[in-house]
């Protein structure tokens, strides 16, 4: 690895005062209402609002603040003080706006008053809400059906997801892909297929008796910073964490936490991982690989003692193809592991036996391991270490994905699917009296395709930023405006929303934070976070604008506009009281919402359940599944002269798309995006130096030519031949058919690139 000295790094730890000079920053760029402190207060709490940021658990005996870094800037971003207005739209074309920054579009602040975009004048113009839901009503309704994506980002509620979902099968199609497309349908897929459960199988309080953590590919301290705190509880009591990931992510190292005063004055610092692994970007098959063989040559030690470090009554009684998989192990050669992990025998063999000394182990990841060409072997080889000594369906055992988007796994829960053998449509049937269509939808990868092909002719966007996340974003930005409807939902403006169907709507939504006032007075939404457990939450302030509309209400209102009434499907009623709505969910899902109404203030929330927790394997075999994984590298290509592979990455000041600021405070970046992150050692054989500028251009075999320039050379610890910038500006390298094989999450983690010296 890169010598630390000739590198740019960040020397403190996570949290601490470093912490509270970011949310600091990022209040006074926004100027948030004068309530934020008090909202923040609430912030994931019982009777209190759920965060708008990550997926992490929202635990019974929660903090006095009880919100992270960067869910203070979430909830700042939302109670800006700033309004996009119309006046606003009448000052600037569309075109003058595109050659905005992503964060300068969201400095505007809050979307104020639904808008049509005029082609002729080529500004977004005020329009009436009844105007917009009849005219998107009168356009669907001209459309064949199969030709209209409903895409959801993750924040929606599960009212909200429930209700899209029905419309978008009531309307005729199962076109409904969302934000984990993007980046954790790997998990639904491959756990789906090995254990029998989409979702991860740990609850909160494993953490509390776990005795080691194996992390792959996650970045806590960026992504879901409260997750810290039962990590630094762990350590103290003696748990071992152990990483592997290309990069040292500063939240994995050591931490302060920010609610500690002794700690904030003294300074002291807790180390988390006991070891930290930098394997190669695509290396975690064959890392997990050597784990698993140092697992067996322990096991074949034991056995000559008459002991086992083997479950094998779990492996007898609960899973299937074990013998196929041991076998590819012991075949498996070290030379060969060493070569695709980046990593030493010794450094594999050292982490290995913390995973046998451990009794309960929970493996934890992201998307490390989930957005690579092979990101279902990953997990499914993650999931092989884990079966080996019976390490899911106990307490202080699992495996457990986090989550990005607050409601992306719950959304899921209620209907948000492309594939219809995972909804319900006999009970929709028979609830709603229509026949719900068979054929499977689109993913968003399909989507992109149909788009570009010309198929789609219409795209509704409940949230998010879609043109900006996806791959191939040169010919999705030019294929855009030959749709004829585009719709987009959302609480401010963003680079979407500058391209536009041949008819377009801007419509803004109330925030998480607000008070949704309908009929039947304040409602209540609900949301699952990472560890299956569901919440309530209430939004108290006021709203940036009277005009603004929930997106329970504006899905509602396109709805009606849209459908032919049907008596069995009470909009008005929905709208009036969400309760009903979740009396609804509840009929649909009757074992897992069992008295939802009365639960959903639940301490800690109330989990869903989950069947793989419990031994019971909803697999193809009826057991938990053993894989052989027929390569020993994710990334899906191979390296050769001149080629790296490209990861991109998140900043501390960012969510997903959404840009709070210009600083990537624990990786030391500071005042830019534009940068290249390649170690000393790559910098010397390229023949570049730091500082200077170049570009980077798609190294894939179709040979299109995909570029992004004004990159400068940022030596960085990573690696050799891997390098690292930031998503989603990196994002045009992305061919749209780089995805893992079996879910189609884009392969933004493992991208063949060249470096283009001259820029």
């Amino acid at each position: 690895m890169a010598d630390k000295d000739q590198t740019l790094h960040y020397d403190g730890p996570v949290g601490g005062w470093g912490s509270v000079r970011g949310i600091v920053e990022i209040a006074g760029m926004e100027r948030p209402s004068p309530m934020a402190l008090e909202t923040l207060y609430r912030q994931n709490k019982p009777g209190g609002f759920m965060c708008v940021s990550c997926a992490w658990t929202k635990p019974a005996g929660h903090n006095a603040l009880e919100f992270c870094e960067n869910g203070a800037k979430a909830t700042l971003w939302e109670l800006t003080t700033r309004r996009c207005t119309p006046d606003f739209f009448a000052k600037h074309t569309v075109e003058e706006l595109k050659t905005w920054s992503d964060h300068d579009l969201e400095q505007q602040g809050r979307l104020t008053h639904p808008m049509r975009y005029d082609r002729e004048t080529d500004r977004y113009v005020p329009c009436s809400w009844y105007e917009a839901y009849s005219a998107i009503g009168q356009e669907l309704k001209g459309l064949d059906p199969k030709s209209v994506v409903f895409y959801a980002s993750g924040r929606a509620s599960l009212e909200t997801a429930y209700c899209y979902a029905l419309f978008a099968r009531l309307y005729g199609n199962n076109n409904l892909p969302d934000s984990s497309n993007m980046c954790h349908e790997t998990t639904s897929v491959t756990l789906k297929k090995v254990i029998g459960s989409p979702v991860g199988t740990t609850v909160f309080e494993d953490f509390s008796t776990c005795d080691a953590i194996f992390f792959f590919g996650q970045n806590t301290g960026s992504n879901s910073p409260r997750f810290l705190h039962p990590l630094q509880e762990a350590v103290r009591r003696g748990c071992k964490i152990v990483t592997f990931n290309p990069v040292r992510e500063k939240g994995l190292i050591s931490m302060i936490n920010p609610q500690s005063p002794t700690e904030m004055l003294t300074g002291k610092e807790t180390e988390l991982s006991c070891q930290y692994h930098q394997v190669k970007t695509g290396g975690d098959i064959a890392a997990i690989m050597g784990l698993c063989k140092h697992v067996l040559a322990k096991d074949d030690e034991a056995q000559a003692r008459g002991l086992s470090v083997l479950d094998r009554d779990f492996i007898t009684q609960h899973t299937d193809g074990f013998e196929a998989f041991e076998q590819k192990v012991r075949a498996t050669e070290w030379d060969d592991i060493e070569r695709e992990s980046g990593l030493t025998r010794s450094a594999l063999e050292l982490a290995g036996q913390i995973y046998v000394e451990a009794d309960k182990t929970i493996a934890i990841y992201g998307m490390g391991l989930t957005q690579h060409v092979h990101g279902f072997e990953n997990i499914a080889t993650l999931v092989n270490l884990m079966l080996m000594k019976g390490n899911i369906g106990r307490d202080g055992t699992g495996v457990s994905p986090v989550r990005g988007h607050s409601n992306v796994q719950g959304q899921r829960t209620v209907g948000i699917t492309e594939k219809p053998e995972l909804a319900p449509l006999d009970k929709l049937e028979q609830l709603y009296g229509f026949t719900p269509p068979k054929e499977k939808g689109v993913t968003t990868v399909e989507a992109c395709e149909g788009i570009i092909s010309g198929d789609i002719k219409a795209f509704i966007g409940l949230g998010g930023n879609f043109l900006r996340a996806v791959p191939e974003q040169g010919a999705m930005e030019q294929a855009w405006p030959t749709m004829r409807l585009t719709v987009q939902i959302a609480t401010k403006l963003n680079r979407n929303h500058l391209f536009n169907g041949e008819v377009a709507y801007l419509l803004p939504c109330l925030g998480r934070t607000e008070e949704d006032m309908q009929a039947g007075g304040p409602q209540t939404v609900t949301m699952e976070d990472s560890l299956s457990c569901i919440h309530g939450s209430i939004g108290k302030r006021k709203p940036a604008s009277q005009d603004l509309r929930s997106e329970l209400a504006i899905v509602a209102g396109i709805a009606q506009e849209t459908l032919e009434p049907n008596p069995n499907v009470p909009w008005e009623e929905w709208l009036g009281d969400y309760g009903k709505v979740r009396d609804a969910i509840e009929a649909t899902y009757p074992e897992q919402f069992r008295d939802f109404n009365k639960r959903m203030f639940t301490p800690g929330g109330f989990y869903r359940g989950n069947s793989a927790r419990e031994r019971i394997w909803k697999t193809e075999s009826g057991k938990a599944e053993f894989t052989v994984p027929d390569m020993l590298s994710a990334a899906g290509f191979s390296d050769k002269a001149g080629r790296f592979r490209l990861m991109t990455l998140r900043s501390n000041d960012q969510f997903n798309t959404t840009i709070y600021g210009y600083s990537d405070r624990l990786r030391g970046v500071e005042g830019t995006r534009s940068v290249l992150l390649i170690n000393p050692k790559d910098i010397e054989k390229a023949g570049l130096r730091a500082g200077q500028v170049v570009g980077l251009a798609a190294d894939a075999e179709d040979g299109k030519d995909r570029r992004v320039m004004g990159l400068t050379v940022t030596p960085f610890d990573l690696p050799d031949g891997c390098v690292g910038g930031y998503y989603p500006e990196l994002n045009p390298l992305v061919p749209l058919d780089h995805h893992d094989k079996h879910s189609k999450t884009p392969a933004y983690k493992g991208v063949p690139v060249r470096i283009i010296p001259d820029a």
